[in-house]
């Protein structure tokens, strides 16, 4: 493998903006560079994610189709184009075996490295002529805001494949084989609005039906970390709004969060017990006619818990390209998202691996460079294993 011309990848795609929606300058890299190594143009094509993702976006996802120069198993690599809003203005800067940002910012290692990895397995393959199956690679937007690009992708798009290695993560000899699931929720809280100082009793409290909502599911264990019959999560409350003054009695109020666990039926539990509290907390605040308070209760099943079996193709795939290079496997499970939630859910077996990045969403973000390397030549092996 030509390692300048992989790390010559990654620095150009780590220098280029790519917040989620405006992913389009990343996806144009791509595409010229995979033109020049001699993708024919008819592999490339960009489907229509975008107009079913909220929000103003530039393009759907990038999927490229390359045909097998030999039968076997339609492979899927894949890996997210967009970056947190951290990442603006990223300079990458090379110090020692890392790439990190110049300046005050994140570096976009998150998720840049699979992006680059990919392309230079793809490069690998084209300019040396080398053989290989089917195989499908899936650039998608806006992961970084809610998994869209992998939620909205359609798998005849992606041309059934056979199975799944998704990019997402830091060590390459780790393969996340599970990942949690979340609800996004919101209430909105409607009181009665009266003079705080003349008439407060004339008034009902959308603030304080807020508060006693919160330390209700809290004062039941249902707040941040959620331990129960064995049973394991999380949640969150991410923003509260509300008021337009302090002499008036607010009558309307905003709450956001959010649930999560491995357990399906577990994270309905959670948030089951959250929209509870918050309307037993509507119904016991009262002005003096006797007049509650009200709430809506938004759910939305963000992305769904998923764990793959260590006897599935994917993961002895996996396994068998690292033990090939000298590597263990060491299959993990996961507390956050990842767009294989999608793809597993939608009926593609996929794993994800490490292709270096660290400390992800944060100033001190940083790319290692040898385990980005080895996470080209693992995706290479994979392919190679293919053949043989």
């Amino acid at each position: 493998m030509n390692d300048a011309r992989a790390e010559n990848h990654l620095l150009h795609l780590l220098s280029l903006p790519g917040s989620s929606g405006q992913e389009r300058q990343v996806a144009d890299a791509i595409t010229t560079r995979l033109l020049e190594a001699g993708c024919d143009p008819d592999w490339i094509m960009e489907d229509d994610a975008h107009t079913r993702i909220p929000g103003d976006f530039e393009m759907g996802n990038l999927i490229v189709k390359l045909p097998g120069t030999i039968e076997g198993p339609r492979l899927m690599f894949s890996g997210h184009m967009d970056t947190v809003p951290l990442v603006r203005g990223a300079v990458p800067k090379k110090e020692g075996r890392r790439i990190v940002p110049e300046g005050n910012t994140a570096l976009g290692a998150d998720n840049r490295t699979a992006c680059a990895a990919i392309l230079t397995l793809a490069e690998q393959l084209l300019t040396e002529g080398l053989p290989h199956p089917p195989m499908t690679l899936l650039f998608t937007v806006g992961e970084e805001i809610g998994l869209w690009g992998a939620k909205e992708v359609r798998p005849e798009n992606l041309g059934y494949p056979d199975m799944g290695f998704n990019i997402d993560s830091g060590n390459p000899t780790e393969a996340i084989i599970g990942a949690i699931g979340a609800h996004r929720w919101k209430v909105g809280i409607t009181g009665v609005s009266a003079h705080a100082g003349v008439h407060p009793d004339h008034g009902v409290s959308a603030a304080l039906i807020a508060s006693k909502g919160i330390a209700d599911y809290a004062g039941q264990g249902y707040f941040g970390l959620i331990e129960k019959d064995g049973k394991r999560g999380t949640s969150n409350v991410g923003t509260l709004q509300g008021g337009e003054a302090t002499n008036q009695v607010t009558d309307q109020m905003s709450v956001t969060g959010e649930s999560r666990s491995h357990d399906p039926d577990f994270l309905q539990e959670i948030t089951d017990a959250i929209e509870t509290a918050f309307q037993t907390a509507a119904a016991s605040v009262t002005n003096h006619k006797g007049v509650a308070g009200t709430t809506s209760f938004l759910r939305n099943e963000d992305y769904h818990a998923f764990r793959i079996s260590e006897d599935e193709a994917v993961v002895h795939a996996t396994a068998q390209a690292l033990k090939d290079l000298g590597l263990p496997c060491s299959p993990q499970v996961t507390d956050g998202g990842l767009d294989a939630n999608f793809l597993n859910f939608k009926g593609i077996p996929t794993v994800t691996l490490g292709a270096g990045q660290h400390n992800p969403h944060t100033v001190d973000e940083y790319a290692d460079l040898d385990e980005y390397l080895t996470c080209c030549r693992v995706l290479l092996r994979i392919v190679a294993n293919t053949v043989a």
